[in-house]
């Protein structure tokens, strides 16, 4: 999408110079790298780079206009809006184009699960509405990759817009809201993610409540007990969400709901209306099952049949870097899960792995980041949870690595059975030598540690 050059304007507050040769629409580019001829340079700073350093690039590759903050930046001859700040100005420009936008916003946000939630949703959304079903691209969940999508793609060739919402400081969900105004919202869950930089549990669940500061209609985990507790304040009823072994009481009490029971049964209440469907599910972990069920409850919501859900989950995927089944050329198969971690999706990991086959489970797990004063209890807990899913063989790496291991030895696993490694290259080197093609190992950690280099080490079949 572009705006006339007069909305844009307004909604970034800009002060023009050299109006008289300004495009009549803004086309938006942050990379000079790929700005085409007649776009708007829009120059957004970051902690390792400055974009007000490259305005005199983007007119040579043909801009028409550019948005600074640094009026010192400017080209003579370039019409220039000049702002406070051009993040701020971009999110000003993204919320613009949502106004103008007839399509549905769905926003997803929690500790755990938003790449995942948001892969499933796409999926299925794409069963109504075809390549009109737009979703964040990568791991584009911040300011700029929010305010990007919600710029270029809320047209008329977009139905629906499926947006991840990230969140490393507090307050930071409610910021992209307010710009998408999303008409549903899915919380996966709320653990411990960022504890260090959002200090409390309680500010932690107050950024991800943000989510539905403009009135999203909620779509909440069942079994998160946070979330219940939220739920009676939310301004509208929620949809709820849920994987369990077993129906549970729980499900009475609520009059909208989508639960996976164990891999073979999907139960849907509606009101006073409740289905039950058989179902085959190939994804691994009840974890992986929650998200699933999240989907498909907002699938539901934007109109997406049942029975065409129903016939499309055998076959859905989870996105790479997620409890990736890999076959080595030496040493053991390979469970490859450190796109990214926290407690509640390390230990979700492990249940899930627990349920693989194999002579020997084997356990590398690397540090979790940023979860200050509690980093070291939170990594105990994390090795006692390994321990008590009967893995054999623990290895463990990072800055946490003893906690870990203490967790694991207190919770019963023997002190032989646990090994500390302090680079991937001698982790993959344990595997090489000690694992057998019968065993099977888990990778897990921060995506900080790069334990995708063990697999670069041990060299794919």
């Amino acid at each position: 999408m572009s705006l006339p050059f007069d909305v844009a304007v307004a909604a970034m507050g800009a002060k023009v110079f050299e109006a008289e040769r300004a495009p009549l629409e803004l086309r938006i580019s942050t990379d000079t790298r790929r700005l085409n001829a007649g776009d708007t340079f829009l120059a957004l700073r970051g902690e390792r780079f400055d974009g007000h350093d490259y305005v005199a690039r983007a007119v040579e590759a043909g801009a028409a206009a550019v948005v600074l903050s640094d009026e010192r930046a400017r080209v003579a001859g370039i019409t220039t809006l000049l702002v406070p700040d051009t993040l701020v100005a971009y999110l000003a420009l993204a919320a613009a184009a949502r106004r103008r936008f007839s399509g549905s916003v769905i926003a997803i946000t929690g500790s755990s699960g938003k790449t995942t939630t948001k892969e499933l949703l796409r999926a299925l959304l794409a069963l109504r509405y075809g390549e009109r079903v737009i979703a964040s691209p990568a791991n584009e969940n911040n300011e700029i990759g929010v305010s990007r999508l919600l710029y270029e793609r809320t047209d008329a060739d977009t139905a629906v817009l499926v947006l991840e919402m990230g969140a490393r400081h507090y307050g930071d969900v409610a910021t992209l809201v307010a710009a998408a105004r999303p008409t549903i919202g899915i919380l996966t869950n709320i653990g411990e993610a960022h504890l260090e930089i959002m200090g409390t549990r309680e500010r932690l669940a107050q950024t991800k409540l943000g989510l539905f500061s403009t009135g999203a209609r909620p779509i909440l985990n069942l079994f998160d007990a946070v979330s219940r507790r939220a739920a009676a304040s939310m301004a509208r009823s929620p949809a709820w969400f849920g994987s369990c072994d077993e129906l549970s009481d729980e499900l009475d009490a609520v009059e909208h709901a989508t639960l996976i029971v164990g891999q073979r049964r999907l139960v849907t209440v509606r009101g006073s209306l409740r289905e039950e469907r058989a179902i085959e599910v190939t994804l691994p972990g009840a974890h992986n099952r929650a998200n699933l069920a999240a989907a498909i409850t907002a699938a539901l919501e934007c109109g997406v049949a049942l029975d065409a859900i129903v016939a499309a989950i055998p076959a859905l995927e989870l996105p790479a870097g997620r409890f990736q089944r890999l076959v080595v050329a030496a040493g053991p198969r390979i469970i490859y899960d450190a796109y990214n971690a926290n407690v509640s999706a390390m230990c979700a990991a492990l249940d899930a792995f627990a349920q693989e086959p194999g002579q020997r489970h084997i356990a590398v797990l690397s540090s979790m980041a940023e979860l200050g004063p509690e980093a070291a209890s939170l990594h105990e807990r994390v090795g006692a949870h390994a321990a008590l899913r009967n893995v054999d063989i623990l290895l463990v790496g990072g800055d946490y690595a003893d906690d870990l291991a203490r967790g694991a030895e207190r919770a019963g696993l023997s002190s032989e059975r646990i090994l500390h490694f302090t680079t991937n290259e001698e982790a993959a080197a344990w595997l090489r030598a000690n694992g057998r093609c019968e065993d099977v190992a888990l990778l897990k950690g921060s995506r900080r540690y790069r334990l995708e280099e063990i697999v670069l080490r041990l060299g794919v079949a």
